[in-house]
C-alpha cells in the first residue's frame, strides 16, 4: 500500500508509533503529484518547503508532544495567501503575487506541523462550479464514466482540492465555500467536505470573494479526517472581525457513532422538479440509514428555499464587485501596458479587461448593477431581506427540535468539462441549488459520499447542522458514512 493512500487518522497513528516518518509520507505524495500532471490539481508545487517542514515535523514527533496534524502532508487552495509562495486566486490579475504574510488558517496548519505540498487549482476568485474559469486551465476529476475517456469536472470552486484528495495526491486539502465550493466538489469526487459555521474559521489572508458568505474548511477522505483537520483550522482570530470568540470542542472526540434520539429533518422544498431518480433514491436510502441508526425522521418545510439562488446571485456578486475593486493595476498584481495619453481611467479599464476572466467580469458587472443607485433597493436590499427569511426558516426548524437536516449535495453527478460551457450561465448556477442556503444562513454543512450512479460516478448527501454544531454534525455524518460503506476509488488513468 502506498503511503499517500493513507487517511489522516491512519497516518497520524503510524507517525506516533514511529512506523513511518513525515519525510516518507511527504515523498510518497510528491511522487504522486509529479505523476499526476494530467489532473492539473497542483498549480504551484513546493517540494523544498514540504521536505523542510516534514523534517521539522519528524523532530517534533521524536520529541513527543505533537499535535494531531503534525507531519501530515496537505494541499492548500490557491485562495489562501502563503508567505513567499505564489497566491493568485487562479487569476491573471494576481500573476506574480507572492504575499509577505500567511493566512491565519494556513498558518495554524503550519504551526500544527502540517506539511504544505503546494497550491491547488480553483475557479478564478472562487467564482464557478466546475473549475473551468481558472487561469491555470481546468482541473480534472480523477473519476471517469466507466470506460468513457471524457474528462469530467471535479466541481468548483475547490476543484483542485477535491481532485487532489480523491487521487491520493495529498492526505487532506483546504477549500473555501461561498455557495457550495467545498461540498459540491466533494460530492463530485467521492470525498468529504465540511463548511463550518460562518465565523468558525478566520477569513484573514484568504482572498475575498463575498465576505459575508466565504468560509474555509477541510476536504478529506473520511469524516474522521475532516474532524481532525477542522480542529487545526478553526479558532478565534482578532485579525478577522467576523471570527467568533467561542470555545472549540474536540471534534474527533465527538465521533461516538451514536445518534439515537436525534431528529433528522427532510425538507420538502428540496424535492426539485426533474430531480434525477438516482438522486431521489440516494436521498431516501440515506434517510433510511439514519432511521436504522436510531434517528427520528421528520418532514420539515423551509418555505423560502426557492428564493435562495436568486438572492445568492445578487448578494455574492455585489460583495464580489466591491471586493475586486482593489485590483486596479495600482498597488499589486497585473498592470496593463498603456498607450501614450492614457490616464488612470484607461489604466483601470485595460488592467481589469486583461486580468479578469469572463466569469469574474460577468459577476462584477452583475454586482455593480445591483448596487447602483436606481437598483440598490430593488435588488440588493430585497435579497438581504430574503436572506433573513431563509435564515429564519432554519432557525424555526432547529427550534422545533430538529438536530440536523438531510438533503442531496448536488443535482447530478460530475458532468464533462465543456459540457456546460456553451449553456446559459444560469444552468451552471443551478449546480448550487442545494448548497447556497447554508451559506446564506451561515450554517455548517457537510457532504458525505454515499453511493455511485449508473455510470460509476460518486454521489453525495449533505447534512446541515445547527450554528456552532459541527461536533454533532460530524458525528451524524460519520454514522451516514459507516452505513453507506462507500469505499470506491477512481480507476487510475492519469
Amino acid at each position: 500500500m502506498s503511503l499517500n493512500t493513507l487517511t489522516i487518522a491512519a497516518a497520524r497513528d503510524a507517525l506516533k508509533k514511529r512506523e513511518v516518518t513525515s519525510v516518507e509520507l511527504t515523498e510518497a505524495c510528491l511522487t504522486a503529484i509529479d505523476a499526476a500532471d494530467a489532473l492539473n490539481a497542483f498549480v504551484h508545487k513546493t517540494p523544498e518547503i514540504a521536505l523542510e517542514r516534514a523534517r521539522a515535523a519528524d523532530a517534533r514527533l521524536q520529541a513527543g508532544e505533537a499535535p494531531a496534524m503534525c507531519g501530515i502532508p496537505v494541499g492548500i487552495k490557491d485562495l489562501f495567501c502563503t508567505e513567499g509562495v505564489p497566491s493568485q486566486a487562479a487569476s491573471n490579475i494576481l500573476k506574480g503575487f507572492r504575499p509577505e504574510y500567511e493566512s491565519t488558517v494556513s498558518a495554524q496548519l503550519r504551526d500544527a506541523g502540517a506539511v504544505m505540498l503546494g497550491k491547488l487549482n480553483m475557479d478564478e476568485f472562487a467564482m464557478g462550479s466546475s473549475n473551468e474559469s481558472s487561469c491555470y486551465g481546468n482541473a480534472v476529476n480523477p473519476w471517469r464514466r466507466g470506460n468513457d475517456a471524457t474528462p469530467l469536472t471535479p466541481g468548483g470552486s475547490s476543484g483542485g482540492s477535491a481532485s487532489a484528495v480523491a487521487a491520493d495526491l495529498c492526505l487532506g486539502a483546504t477549500g473555501t465555500d461561498t455557495g457550495g465550493s467545498i461540498r459540491q466538489p466533494a460530492a463530485f469526487t467521492g470525498t468529504v467536505g465540511i463548511k463550518p459555521t460562518y465565523g468558525r474559521c478566520s477569513r484573514w489572508g484568504i482572498v475575498a470573494f463575498a465576505s459575508s458568505l466565504d468560509q474555509a474548511g477541510p476536504m478529506t477522505k473520511t469524516v474522521r479526517d475532516a474532524a481532525i483537520m477542522l480542529g487545526a483550522m478553526v479558532g478565534h482570530d482578532p485579525k478577522d472581525s467576523t471570527s467568533a470568540d467561542i470555545p472549540v470542542p474536540d471534534f474527533e472526540a465527538a465521533l461516538t457513532g451514536d445518534i439515537r434520539g436525534k431528529t433528522i429533518g427532510i425538507p420538502r422544498e428540496y424535492r426539485m422538479d426533474g430531480m434525477p431518480e438516482e438522486i431521489e433514491k440516494l436521498w431516501s436510502d440515506g434517510t433510511a440509514m439514519l432511521k436504522d441508526a436510531g434517528a427520528r425522521i421528520t418532514d420539515i418545510s423551509l418555505p423560502h428555499t426557492k428564493y435562495a439562488l436568486p438572492a445568492y446571485y445578487v448578494i455574492a456578486p455585489a460583495e464580489a464587485s466591491s471586493n475586486l475593486a482593489r485590483y486596479d493595476g495600482v498597488r499589486y498584481g497585473h498592470r496593463a501596458k498603456l498607450a501614450p495619453g492614457d490616464g488612470i481611467t484607461e489604466m483601470y479599464e485595460k488592467t481589469r479587461a486583461e486580468g479578469f476572466g469572463p466569469e469574474v467580469q460577468r459577476r462584477v458587472m452583475v454586482g455593480t448593477y445591483v448596487l447602483s443607485a436606481g437598483f440598490y433597493d430593488a435588488y440588493y436590499n430585497r435579497a438581504r431581506r430574503v436572506r433573513a427569511l431563509i435564515k429564519r426558516d432554519f432557525d424555526e426548524a432547529f427550534a422545533a427540535g430538529v438536530d440536523a437536516i438531510l438533503t442531496p449535495a448536488t443535482p447530478s453527478s460530475a458532468f464533462g468539462l465543456g459540457e456546460m460551457a456553451d449553456a446559459d450561465p444560469v444552468a451552471m448556477y443551478l449546480n448550487d441549488v442545494f448548497t447556497v442556503t447554508v451559506n446564506l444562513a451561515g450554517l455548517p454543512g457537510i457532504s458525505v459520499p454515499t453511493g455511485l450512479d449508473s455510470r460509476g460516478l460518486p454521489l453525495g448527501l449533505q447534512l446541515i447542522g445547527k450554528p456552532w454544531g459541527e461536533a454533532d454534525l460530524l458525528n451524524t455524518a460519520q454514522v451516514l458514512e459507516t452505513a453507506a460503506g462507500f469505499v470506491s476509488k477512481p480507476q487510475k488513468w492519469w
